[in-house]
């Protein structure tokens, strides 16, 4: 028996533990181990029944995704993975009963499902969440879970990749008992409690595997929702064939269908987009010259100052993560509203049971509106969200640094501006920086972490630490217009305006990127967040531009005419009273007219150029932030962009699609752009040099890591 599998006995009952922490992943040694302790234990005539176990804080978390690294790239044979083992377990003439705490997820499950029971603790979850990898099951899984399950809940487990607590394991068939208290204790008694029962083998229950009638309604229906909910990836409709297979095929022909399944999917590119974005959402929070052992200082109680809609929805997330929050505003009904969105936000997440009443009541009793900075002196950081204008974010920092005490996170939201400018309204810069969290707060995920020139190694830890409290993705930038996000958003969109200037029609453009992956076109984005905040930043940054260098104009004259999106039921669309986007026809006479006035001339566009002109924009400009430092590596930025901004996650990111693509074809076309429309398409020298030496941005990501 090897290190990372035990074997020892509790008189009559064997015990075998995997201990391969932290998650005991199944990797290299782990089957072999596992394999050698069932052959020990169907030779030992003293042995009655055997429990498996997790050491540590869990069952086994799924199989070492590493490994399926090393598949593709050709270090690693394919071979006949865990189904060999998997079935010795289950034709154990002793009964084995899966113990299960923590998670048991992907490998885990189909580990678990080999057993002949299934116990856990009442924390526990499992779950087939191989499709956010862009695989599927590949040790019977499929074929196993709808024989205890049902074929509906299989395949929305499969197919949707969502974990499942205990409490609805049990009702479904996965666990045959909940333990309270001492699981391993309460698994060997259970253990002597079924010794005289039969041992029933998952792979031969066929009871639950429906009638052909039932099933064709159930996978049609599926297959109807992972087109609409997982749009463009492969993985979920190949995991809804697969669980197919185990309703028509016996059970050793649909493992062989798994197998098929899953390796198309392995060897995918979508595949390798996301196990790239899943070892990416780990390597993000690493920061070079903020070592592991930076102290960090304790966040008990935040402030927020400005009760607007980004501000109310930061004062939710540091109630939701147990931190009292002050909400100060200037008046008593900017407050009052501030609130009323509050509350409206949680009775919503009531509705649909995301909260119980009792959580959202604790949410509420946590968020103090106030008018003054009266108690500001108490708190351990101060989170600024007023109106995106310099003038008065440093007028509030100025009063901040007067009202805070020392040692005290002074953060600003800001989504653009200068946070080195906005610390130097303070005698602190050292405890200034960036917090830009993406609307709505309380919903998305991305908390790009904006990293002045004097923040301090200790506050800049707090920050990405606390990120993790608050349920985010927090990524470290440096400082400069838009910083990652916002500053590569604006080419994107730029090009997407210069599109319909140029003859495309707002729904040509929008389509092609949705086509594309993106969770929303950029026009009907822009109609969201409200066209009016970059017709402001515009206007506060109009004089950089440089003269003679075209500048989109169609959305400034939208504003102009009070068509700020959906808020005023007008931009790029119209919308009804539901916001939904309706086409304008007007908008559709007016903006070509506008175009030919200002002397564009009009063509026909093909989708191939929108995704083009606005996907390499993307790519040109997380090249220059790269070479600059203003994001630590490639990996960063499509983070940034899967988390924040809607790429698809199933291309990777904008990078990683860009090195897919071959960095080289990426600079030819940037290269026909920059002849065809000027200096807004100069190649960026970081991509230029790549391509020409034939490298890719995460080689270059790499030399770096080496270099620091």
């Amino acid at each position: 028996m090897s290190d990372l599998v035990r074997l020892t006995r509790e008189k009559d009952i064997a015990i075998i533990t995997i201990n391969n922490p932290p998650v005991n992943a199944i990797g290299p040694g782990i089957p072999e181990g596992i394999s050698e302790a069932i052959k020990e234990i169907t030779r030992d005539e003293s042995v009655k029944a055997a429990v498996l176990i997790g050491g540590g804080r869990t069952f086994v978390a799924g199989a070492d995704i590493k490994e399926f690294g090393k598949i593709t790239s050709g270090k690693t044979a394919r071979g006949a993975g865990l189904l060999p083992l998997l079935r010795q377990i289950e034709d154990c003439p002793k009964p084995v009963v899966m113990a299960i705490h923590g998670t048991a997820f992907g490998g885990g499950l189909e580990l678990a499902m080999s057993g002949h029971y299934r116990v856990a603790a009442p924390g526990a979850q499992v779950g087939q969440l191989e499709v956010k990898l862009g695989i599927i099951p590949g040790a019977g899984g499929t074929q196993r879970l709808p024989r205890l399950v049902g074929v509906a809940k299989a395949v929305e487990m499969c197919a949707q990749g969502n974990s499942v607590p205990a409490r609805e394991a049990l009702d479904f068939g996965i666990l045959d008992l909940i333990i309270e208290g001492d699981l391993l204790a309460g698994a060997i008694a259970f253990a002597r409690e079924i010794l005289e029962k039969p041992a029933p083998k998952t792979r031969e229950r066929n009871e639950k595997l429906g009638t052909a009638e039932e099933n064709s309604r159930i996978f049609a229906a599926a297959r109807e929702t992972a087109r609409l909910k997982q749009r463009g990836m492969v993985a979920p409709l190949a995991a809804i064939d697969a669980v197919e297979a185990a309703t028509r095929l016996p059970f050793n022909e649909g493992c062989e269908v798994e197998k098929k399944l899953f390796t198309d999917c392995l060897f995918s590119e979508q595949s390798k987009a996301l196990i790239h974005v899943f070892f990416g959402e780990r390597e993000v929070g690493k920061v070079p010259d903020v070592p592991k052992e930076t102290p960090t200082i304790p966040v008990n109680s935040v402030a927020v100052v400005g009760a607007g809609t980004m501000g109310g929805g930061i004062a939710m997330v540091f109630a939701n993560a147990s931190i009292p929050v002050l909400l100060k505003d200037t008046d008593q009904p900017a407050l009052d509203r501030g609130m009323e969105v509050i509350r409206k936000n949680y009775a919503s997440s009531l509705k649909r049971g995301r909260f119980t009443q009792q959580f959202v009541d604790e949410r509420l009793q946590l968020i103090k509106p106030v008018l003054s900075y009266d108690k500001f002196d108490k708190v351990d950081m101060v989170v600024e969200a007023v109106f995106e204008g310099m003038p008065l974010k440093k007028e509030v920092f100025s009063q901040l640094d007067r009202v805070c005490r020392p040692g005290a996170i002074l953060a600003s939201n800001t989504s653009t501006l200068s946070i080195d400018e906005i610390a130097s309204a303070t005698g602190r810069p050292e405890a200034v920086i960036g917090t830009h969290f993406f609307s709505p707060a309380n919903v998305m995920r991305l908390l790009e972490i904006v990293r002045g020139q004097a923040s301090s190694k200790e506050i800049i830890a707090t920050c990405m630490q606390l990120s993790k409290k608050l349920g985010k993705v927090g990524v470290l930038v440096g400082t400069c217009r838009g910083f990652v996000g916002n500053r590569m958003f604006g080419p994107y969109r730029r090009e997407a305006q210069f599109l319909v200037e140029e003859g495309a029609s707002i729904v040509a453009v929008d389509q092609a990127l949705s086509d594309f992956g993106m969770a929303m076109g950029p026009l009907a984005t822009g109609d969201l967040a409200g066209l009016d905040v970059g017709w402001r930043i515009r206007k506060e940054y109009r004089h950089l531009e440089k003269p003679g260098v075209r500048q989109p104009f169609a959305e400034d004259r939208l504003c102009e005419m009070g068509r700020y999106g959906q808020k005023t039921g007008a931009g790029w669309y119209k919308y009804d009273e539901t916001r939904r986007a309706i086409h304008d026809p007007e908008a559709a006479e007016w903006l070509p007219k506008w175009a030919i006035e200002a002397g564009i001339p009009q063509r026909k566009i093909s989708q191939e150029e929108i995704v083009d002109r606005c996907i390499l924009a993307l790519v040109n400009e997380g090249a220059r932030i790269l070479e600059e430092g203003i994001a630590l590596r490639a990996v960063d930025i499509d983070i940034i962009y899967l988390n924040g901004y809607g790429f698809p996650a199933y291309r990777g990111g904008p990078m990683w699609y860009a090195d897919t693509v071959s960095l080289k074809r990426v600079y030819d076309r940037i290269l026909e752009f920059h002849q065809q429309h000027g200096e807004l398409w100069e190649p960026a020298p970081l991509l230029k040099r790549l391509a020409q030496d034939g490298r890719t941005f995460s080689e270059f990501q790499k030399d770096q890591g080496a270099a620091a």
